[in-house]
């Protein structure tokens, strides 16, 4: 059985739930078998395209793993299915030609593999986001190169390569709470804390009178991450990081 999404042809399995992205009863995105309330399809509404009585009928609703937007909407954060992998915009910008029509140019992250790669959208082109579950882990050792995450209540474990960390690798130490995100059961990523309070264990000896003001040097983290931080910065001390921007907020007060 083939549902028309507009663009291409969907073969479409019993009980598959859908999202309108447009008017009309044959504009819909493929969302992932399970249930759904029914009703008259249309921009933003869950629809149930029922085959079959029993668990598959329609009237039963479930958290839904996809969900479709425009190219417009995206944003660095958001979690879009390319070529049938998860990806995370890492940046975007919307371009406006002075001829042509404009279109959406994006670097994204493969959550699969941890591969980064360009991608331009057309503006207002329909795309699929990913909706991630999520689960608070504790990082509790490494593996090689993988970091092994322990649900603190059942002692489930999860691991990430650092390839698929990318940048946070170097900011996760043991005994350091996480989001662990999944998509349809697969472990894909981990969200750590957007600041973090970690130590200095290596730089150059503080310069007398940089209390303020002045030049930056390079230091190692605790967690072997080197940012940029001021001159007045001893080893020993404890600072506050932005692991988003991976740059000095200032001394911690802990």
């Amino acid at each position: 059985m083939l549902f028309s999404s507009g663009e291409m042809d969907i073969p479409v399995a019993f009980g598959v739930m859908a999202y309108a992205t447009a008017v009309g009863t044959s504009s819909f995105a493929p969302i992932r078998r399970g249930y759904c309330a029914v009703g008259k399809p249309k921009v933003g509404r869950w629809v149930c395209i029922p085959t079959r009585r029993g668990k598959n009928a329609p009237g039963r609703t479930m958290t839904p793993q996809w969900v479709a937007i425009s190219s417009n909407d995206i944003r660095p954060g958001t979690t879009i299915v390319l070529d049938g992998s998860v990806h995370r915009v890492l940046e975007f910008l919307h371009v406006k030609p002075g001829k042509g029509a404009a279109f959406v140019r994006s670097k994204l992250r493969n959550l699969e593999t941890g591969n980064s790669v360009e991608k331009t959208f057309r503006a207002g082109e329909t795309l699929v986001t990913a909706v991630l579950d999520r689960m608070t882990m504790q990082h509790t050792y490494k593996d090689g190169d993988e970091f092994v995450f322990m649900n603190m209540e059942t002692f489930e474990e999860e691991r990430l390569t650092e390839m698929q960390l990318g940048l946070s690798a170097k900011y996760i130490k043991e005994g350091l709470d996480v989001e662990v995100l999944k998509h349809e059961g697969r472990v894909l990523d981990c969200e750590i804390p957007k600041t973090m309070v970690l130590q200095v264990v290596e730089t150059d000896p503080g310069v007398k009178g940089n209390t303020v003001q002045g030049g930056s040097k390079p230091a190692t983290l605790e967690t072997g991450a080197i940012i940029n931080v001021p001159l007045f910065i001893e080893t020993g001390e404890q600072i506050k990081v932005d692991t988003r921007e991976n740059k000095y907020l200032g001394r911690s007060n802990e």
